[in-house]
């Protein structure tokens, strides 16, 4: 499973119509296209970063899909008053406890490190670091993006509330750090965001 994201930084006052948009005109356009399986949008409402992300069931999917939704993703940035970041990955965790409700969060963290360790960092996830995210207070689904090439990786941890993920902050921040120091990798970014659109048929992964 592969999946785009496209990430937008504009202005936040934009934000509910972007969600809009990419509601209501992307994502059923996007499922029209052969091997989509779904789509999410998280956003910062305080910074107006949004990031839409269309879920494929094959690398040659994704791609053969660009040239359709690119119209598309361009009015989304323009709404949004920003630039398109257009990141491809492979889904190489999807672990789901329960559907997310509304007014789910979620915490994302971006990651870099030796691209010859990828499947090394996905094995040691599953095996040593999920049965511990699962125990956060209000966990509902977490989700690893990996860029096999390059060595970055994002990972995606869904909460049931806000209030949920801030009680899971310290614990959370705890396995991150040890789990980065023991890959040798490197934290590149970390957000809290809104989880405002959750349609993906994405098949766990463990």
């Amino acid at each position: 499973m592969y999946a785009r994201s496209v990430t937008v930084r504009g202005n936040a006052q934009s934000i509910d119509d972007a969600i809009a948009y990419l509601r209501d005109q992307v994502m059923p356009a996007a499922q029209e296209i052969e091997g989509c399986v779904g789509m999410s949008v998280m956003c910062d409402r305080d910074s107006g970063r949004c990031i839409a992300t269309t879920a494929w069931e094959t690398e040659e999917a994704m791609h053969n899909s660009a040239s359709r939704l690119h119209d598309m993703r361009q009015r989304y940035a323009e709404m949004m008053g920003g630039q398109p970041e257009v990141q491809e990955w492979e889904i190489g965790i999807l672990h789901r406890a329960h559907p997310a409700p509304d007014g789910a969060c979620c915490r994302l963290i971006w990651s870099r490190g030796n691209p010859h360790d990828v499947e090394r960092v996905l094995d040691t996830f599953r095996m040593a670091m999920l049965p511990r995210v699962e125990e956060l207070p209000g966990f509902c689904s977490i989700s690893m993006l990996v860029d096999r090439a390059s060595g970055r990786a994002v990972t995606a941890t869904v909460y049931d509330s806000r209030e949920a993920m801030n009680r899971a902050s310290d614990a959370a921040r705890s396995m991150r750090e040890e789990f980065t120091r023991q890959m040798s990798g490197e934290i590149t970014d970390v957000a809290e965001m809104d989880l405002v659109l959750a349609h993906l048929r994405v098949p766990e992964t463990v």
